[in-house]
């Protein structure tokens, strides 16, 4: 039985990991300063939840097989010290993903955006035609229970790719770890830009991510993309190159439908990124033996990953959305979307930035127009997120400014929100919910079904 241990087990890929490792026979340890719902409930239920939370040097013993290590573990944690001094094998969390795939053919998406649901959308099809792989995905699915699967037998591993950094003592993006056989470039647009601080910087990064596919191997990646087709063709990797655009398409009475050699077929996911999104999934299933005709029956039946655009409530009234778009591109792109989905409704835009790119004021701009087609367009962000993280700071005027927007509607902490949606006249509005946090605590559920 291999030991391994995990510092900083709580996070929402970290856990995971575990779990699976768990599963496949693995003993497993781990440790944290503190661990927070879903992962300590699911932690629990498989009996490798810490029994107190901290950095104890005293676990880690010459007897482990592994070290994993979370970004959230800071080069100096006593834990990672005490490894070092055993001189025992640290692994990155990207790191042990490829050493527990090295053997199978190793499938992986990657791109600023899209690649949580890109990786779904796979997973899907393969799930419904009971096609067994190893996977890892950023998002939860309905019929997964965990989303890390490792297994010795089966042949494929599918796994989203982060280009962003791999732990506290490796510095690279986690994707340019993996030697991807298949790989999938969805689409570049500057983020991170706390260890990215130039956008040359950041696309760097794809182009060492498309030198680590395996020769040989092959480049699914989205032609309409400007930058990722500089990218490959930029390469002179021996790979082989599938580009996909987006398909044909119509919506009618509200669904969305694509066009197929046998006829339209409905779907429950829409917008233009979505669409781009299917057929990125497509060339990729078809790199796995699954034929249009079978991709098309399955997908069908995608209602799409948790936190993209998911359905909160709906009412003969209204409708509402929650979507973790936090980046600019994918605010853009998922605002665009709703509207042409309800091109008869008010759609009420409400973005909270709160991350560390966001909140720059160098890169602020990179938000103009982001919410244009929405009809209500709102920014929340909190002044005292700005002190703790020792930013400059920034007002309110200056959101309206970066956004090329004076009727912006900017708030500065949640209730100032919540009260404003709870008196709002809801009748024939959309309301799309954008954030990678929690809106300074609402429930929103709670707020749009009271």
């Amino acid at each position: 039985m291999k030991k391994v241990h995990f510092i900083a087990i709580g996070g929402s890929a970290m856990h995971n990991l575990a779990i699976a490792l768990h599963e496949k026979g693995y003993q497993v340890t781990g440790s944290d300063d503190a661990i927070f719902e879903p992962s300590k409930t699911r932690l629990a239920q498989r009996g490798i939840l810490p029994e107190e939370m901290g950095w104890f040097p005293e676990k880690i013993t010459e007897d482990l097989d592994a070290v994993i290590l979370g970004m959230h573990a800071h080069a100096d944690n006593p834990e990672i010290l005490r490894a070092q001094e055993l001189g025992l094998k640290i692994y990155s969390y990207p790191e042990y993903l490829y050493e527990q795939s090295k053997d199978k053919t190793r499938v992986v998406i990657g791109g600023s955006h899209g690649k949580t649901t890109i990786t779904s959308m796979i997973l899907h099809v393969l799930h419904y035609h009971h096609i067994d792989v190893d996977y890892m995905v950023g998002a939860q699915l309905d019929g997964f229970d965990v989303m890390v699967k490792l297994t010795d037998e089966n042949e494929f591993m599918i796994m989203e790719g982060d280009e962003y950094l791999s732990s506290a003592l490796d510095r690279r993006s986690k994707f340019l770890l993996y030697q991807p056989n298949i790989a999938l470039i969805s689409g570049i647009a500057w983020d991170h830009i706390n260890v990215f601080p130039t956008f040359e910087d950041y696309t760097s990064q794809f182009s060492k991510f498309v030198e680590s596919i395996v020769n040989g191997g092959a480049l699914i990646y989205n032609e309409t993309d400007e930058e990722v087709v500089k990218v490959v063709e930029a390469t002179e990797k021996a790979i082989k190159k599938f580009p996909y655009h987006l398909p044909e398409h119509f919506i009618d009475n509200g669904s969305t439908f694509i066009n197929t050699e046998d006829g339209p077929i409905p779907l429950e996911v829409f917008g233009n990124h979505n669409l781009m999104n299917l057929e990125g999934a497509r060339a990729i299933c078809k790199q796995l033996g699954v034929m249009d005709d079978d991709f098309n029956e399955a997908i069908q039946s995608f209602k799409g990953a948790s936190k993209r655009l998911e359905l909160i409530h709906r009412t003969p009234d209204f409708v509402a959305y929650k979507d973790f778009a936090h980046a600019p591109s994918k605010v853009t792109s998922v605002t665009n979307a709703v509207k042409e989905q309800y091109t008869t409704k008010t759609v009420v835009g409400c973005l909270e930035i709160h991350t560390y790119s966001s909140l720059n004021p160098e890169f602020l701009v990179q938000y103009k127009g982001a919410l244009d087609k929405a009809d209500i367009k709102i920014v929340m962000y909190s002044p005292e997120a700005l002190e703790i993280k020792r930013m400059p700071m920034i007002s309110p005027e200056d959101i309206k400014k970066a956004f090329g927007d004076d009727s912006i509607l900017v708030f500065t902490n949640g209730e100032q929100l919540q009260t404003y949606i709870e008196n709002l006249d809801k009748k024939e509005k959309v309301f799309l919910m954008m954030s990678s946090g929690n809106f300074g605590g609402i429930h929103l559920n709670e707020l749009f079904n009271a």
